[in-house]
């Protein structure tokens, strides 16, 4: 495991002078990497700091929650790395109060090559590498439930979207890919796993985005869902396959549900996951992004009234747009 060391001062003055509604326009500016669904990857641009990305957790009430999951996540990597067998980028945290009292937690990783990841790649790379590249997710991602079959204690689930998964050494000039390739897995914040059934995570922790008017349909109705999919190998892939929708690629979907659906027949068949179908990927896609256009439209009337209205700090860094 390699992990990182930052001048935890430096980060401490970035965090005073941020402007979360215009990152790149606070005291100490910062760039916008990408947006997921729930939170945002920057860089901060100052000595010391650069090279590395960010990923800021502005949602614990008290110290010993923030604790709590400093514990869950530092597990989380150790697992994904250590016994499952996931390559992670050098990776570290911070954890400390801000001026105001309330506690924030930064993921901290090596900036890897803005075209080796996933999302990007998929761009350059010709049709047939895209497979070859995501059969090679499959097989990462394989390792996690083979680690589970083997567990009748510990249960750890992941998110398995392209965006998640860098292509080592990958060359923009020259995009060419074998089977032979390397991959990192980025995707800690959200660190899954059960021990005896019950999970380690609070789920509580995913709604304090949530604006207040929100919260308790998505307790309802969203949290089980989140909570559970990523146990599940087949909805994983479901979701990594739909994904291709957001990132403007339908036009490889047929040739990726064969692909997953050989894997699964094939390199993995003594786990017994259901095949896929186009079908199920398409209605999959058309309900998450409606919900997740709808959270975040809601997420931005909340900024609204939180600082408009009530002259309130809104934490949460969001984009205008994603595109879908």
């Amino acid at each position: 495991m390699t992990t990182l060391e930052i001048n935890v001062d430096i980060l401490r003055e970035f965090e005073r002078g941020l402007d979360p509604q215009h990152p790149e326009r606070s005291k100490i500016p910062a760039r916008v990497l990408g947006y997921g669904e729930i939170s945002t990857v920057f860089a901060i641009q100052v000595e010391g700091l650069r090279d590395l990305a960010f990923k800021r957790l502005p949602i614990f009430y008290t110290m010993e929650e923030m604790e709590k999951y400093q514990a869950i996540y530092e597990e989380y990597n150790r697992l994904l790395e250590e016994e499952i067998g996931l390559r992670l980028p050098p990776h570290g945290y911070a954890a400390f109060c801000t001026d105001a009292g309330c506690p924030i937690f930064y993921i901290i990783q090596k900036q890897l090559p803005y075209p080796s990841i996933g999302h990007h790649a998929l761009h350059l790379l010709p049709p047939e590498a895209v497979l070859v590249l995501v059969r090679r997710a499959l097989q990462e991602l394989r390792k996690v439930w083979d680690f589970n079959r083997r567990q009748d204690r510990l249960q750890v689930a992941i998110d398995g979207q392209i965006s998640n998964w860098s292509i080592d050494g990958f060359d923009a000039d020259n995009p060419r890919i074998d089977e032979g390739i390397s991959l990192f897995y980025m995707d800690t914040s959200t660190p899954l796993f059960r021990i005896q059934g019950v999970e380690q995570l609070d789920p509580e922790l995913f709604l304090r985005s949530a604006p207040p008017f929100l919260v308790w349909i998505m307790r309802l109705l969203f949290l089980p869902d989140v909570m559970n999919r990523y146990y599940d190998f087949h909805q994983v892939v479901v979701d990594l396959v739909a994904n291709f929708y957001k990132e403007q690629r339908p036009d490889l979907i047929p040739d990726l549900v064969r692909v997953v659906n050989d894997f699964f027949t094939r390199e993995a068949a003594e786990l017994g996951v259901k095949p896929i179908e186009e079908k199920e990927v398409r209605s999959y896609y058309r309900e998450d992004a409606l919900i997740w256009s709808l959270y975040l439209s809601m997420r931005k009337v909340d900024r609204f009234l939180r600082t408009r209205l009530l002259h309130r700090e809104y934490p949460y860094i969001l984009p205008e747009k994603i595109k879908r």
